[in-house]
């Protein structure tokens, strides 16, 4: 029944994707437009985000702390062998989105750095062509369906997000995230939860530690916290859906990145 459902979503996917991408591509702008996107339980919101920032506090600025410490060579290993594992959840997206290029190059990534790059920690595939990388998640293949981000939400651990993409990260527990599917879900001899639950910690740990400066800079200067890490995150969310660089309204931190929590 699960395989059913998830195959009719594909399928649903794919052939929607190509006409919301080109004529009704300024309709995903505008649902996608920070200023369209309502704060609808914005108490609850900042329970939530008073919750993670004393979590941050105590566990994940203390350990990106000593990450940072490390020799620039180690890091640049474990963000390596982070990103090739992202690319699981990333080529299937690729194809919901009809970016079968990508899906392929994509592919070819994870293979040689799986292999030659020893699980990852070496990125080789750059040296044969194979560099074009941006992450995707559920919640950007339902954008580009047309699906609009609804309220925003902060979720707790996690972060912020959006009721689309929250029903969107759902989609990883059943059965669309390959990795938790070998980790978690299914009883394999190489792999166990540990590794799905501490690739998502080191992922954590490994984007407070390269965004650290910018977070504490912003946190110092804003006169509403809260309000400045929403406008942030979803001025970077719409960027990401866009497969833009561009530089949106105030938004002005190259170094942000989206936490992998999709």
């Amino acid at each position: 029944m699960l395989k059913k459902f998830t195959l009719i979503v594909f399928t649903t996917f794919a052939l929607t994707i190509n006409s919301y991408a080109g004529s009704d591509g300024d309709l995903i702008l505008k649902k996608n437009q920070p200023s369209e996107i309502k704060d609808c339980f914005e108490k609850v919101n900042r329970a939530t985000f008073a919750f993670n920032q004393a979590l941050d506090g105590v566990i994940f600025q203390p350990v990106a702390s000593v990450y940072r410490k490390l020799p620039s060579p180690a890091r640049t290993g474990v963000s390596n062998t982070l990103e090739n594992l992202s690319l699981l959840l990333t080529v299937p997206n690729n194809v919901l989105q009809g970016d079968f290029k990508r899906a392929g190059v994509n592919t070819g990534r994870f293979i040689i750095n799986s292999t030659v790059g020893v699980l990852g920690i070496f990125d080789v595939a750059q040296f044969v062509g194979l560099n074009e990388f941006e992450k995707e998640d559920y919640g950007q293949s339902l954008a580009k369906a047309g699906i609009g981000p609804g309220c925003y939400l902060v979720l707790p651990v996690l972060g912020p997000s959006t009721a689309r993409d929250t029903i969107g990260s759902a989609f990883n527990f059943l059965g669309g995230d390959p990795w938790y599917n070998i980790t978690v879900k299914n009883d394999t001899q190489y792999f166990n939860d540990a590794n799905y639950y501490s690739s998502k910690v080191g992922t954590g740990v490994d984007f407070r530690a390269k965004n650290y400066n910018s977070i504490e800079n912003l946190e110092k200067n804003s006169v509403d916290f809260y309000a400045s890490v929403k406008s942030l995150y979803l001025q970077d969310r719409q960027q990401k859906i866009l497969n833009t660089k561009k530089i949106i309204d105030t938004q002005n931190d190259s170094d942000w990145e989206e936490i992998d929590s999709q």
